[in-house]
């Protein structure tokens, strides 16, 4: 059994480790909204980053149209350059 005058000591102890516990945990609370904000964050950023690639891809031209519009212009050119020597 311990005695009187160490009883002081152990609440003390006690008061201090509580504190600390508390502390640490205030902390960890702290980096967990920090943590939950910067993905609630992330996600917006790549929600829109989605949405402008979808934009992107139907605003642009089909490579086979392209192609096609390449070959007709190389035919109009030779048939030009046929016909005019």
């Amino acid at each position: 059994m311990t005695a009187d005058p160490e009883h002081p000591v152990v609440q003390g102890e006690l008061a201090e480790l509580r504190r600390r516990l508390d502390v640490a945990y205030a902390r960890v609370e702290g980096g967990l909204a920090l943590l939950s904000h910067r993905t609630e964050e992330t996600a917006k950023e790549l929600d829109e980053l989605n949405s402008r690639i979808v934009s992107l891809e139907h605003a642009r031209w089909p490579l086979p149209s392209l192609a096609v519009l390449t070959a007709l212009g190389a035919l109009v050119a030779t048939v030009w350059q046929s016909l005019g020597r």
